[in-house]
């Protein structure tokens, strides 16, 4: 059987979510046969992995390094087979305002935004509420701020001295409604869950890893002519952006908008998570794919020059 090395872990500020997602794969994978070496990545990783030689590497990290084509990188250099996406794609996917002019000149929808100083966008209000700040290159959440109608002044927290998350921040019309996404595995489009935050106004970072912190109503209730758009758009953003293995797409879908709605993309993430909790295992398993035969799948698919 093949030899996988799971990397973890990291540095980054989703370093938590990245080690439940690779203890999850890590022992699903040595339940299907696979010798398997954990690693807490550090910024030895390359030496590491040159002495260890595995045949594959499953990536399970999850924001800066793991998913913005750096480690994708080290591992062409050292020709290392892996999973998920290449260099291009999850450099691309990671940086939030060039994904959108991708996505847009594929024919996907997305809100419309600006990239703007944090100093900027604590001074005044740089578009009318209600409106989105987000890091350019963050995940989970981290560092959203939802700028709500009627709100007089601009949101204090962004002009901090200790903010983590950058000085540049992308600002997006706000779009209402209903939170869904859908997977891509390769070429096939997975089905559609809509999501509902139980004690967030939004799909927050509590919402998304804590037990009971959203409902996942899948297939989501949405009609039919919409639920076959969003996995249109999923599959359509995927290619897009060249991404390989798996990604998962995530939009909003505003009812009160004209008789189809508004349907935006908000991004493309090429490393989803892999924990007890997330979205893409729970597809897989509603397509008949256990966790186990979805991360076989993935270490099968991994290769170079993705």
């Amino acid at each position: 059987m093949k030899h996988v090395a799971v990397l973890m872990g990291g540095w980054s500020a989703e370093r938590p979510v990245s080690l439940n997602s690779g203890r999850g794969c890590a022992d699903a994978l040595e339940g299907r046969g696979y010798r398997v070496s954990r690693i807490d990545v550090d910024r030895d990783i390359a030496a590491v992995l040159a002495k260890l030689k595995p045949d594959v590497a499953f990536n399970a990290l999850h924001g800066r390094v793991g998913e913005d084509g750096t480690i994708q990188g080290v591992l062409e250099i050292l020709q290392i087979a892996y999973t998920h996406s290449g260099v291009l794609a999850s450099a691309l996917a990671m940086q939030k305002d060039l994904a959108k002019v991708a996505l847009a000149a594929a024919g996907v929808p997305v809100a419309y935004g600006v990239v703007v100083d944090r100093a900027e966008a604590a001074r005044r209000h740089v578009l009318e509420p209600p409106y989105v700040l987000k890091p350019i290159s963050e995940g989970s959440s981290f560092g959203v701020v939802i700028v709500k109608e009627g709100r007089a002044h601009p949101p204090q927290e962004v002009g901090r001295a200790d903010w983590p998350y950058g000085d540049r921040l992308l600002a997006e019309r706000f779009v209402d409604g209903k939170e869904l996404t859908c997977a891509v595995m390769g070429d096939k489009v997975l089905d559609v869950i809509e999501i509902q935050p139980v004690s967030e106004a939004f799909y927050g970072y509590d919402a998304k890893y804590a037990k009971g912190g959203s409902v996942h109503v899948l297939p989501a209730k949405i009609k039919p002519k919409i639920y076959h758009e969003v996995q249109e758009l999923a599959l359509r953003a995927h290619r897009a952006l060249g991404c390989r293995g798996v990604s998962r797409a995530d939009f909003r879908f505003d009812e009160s908008k004209g008789e189809s709605g508004e349907l935006a993309c908000l991004e493309v993430n090429t490393q989803p998570g892999m924990t007890e909790t997330s979205l893409v295992p729970e597809m897989a398993a509603h397509a008949g794919l256990s966790f186990g035969a979805l991360v076989e799948w993935m270490v099968e698919d991994a290769s170079c020059n993705r």
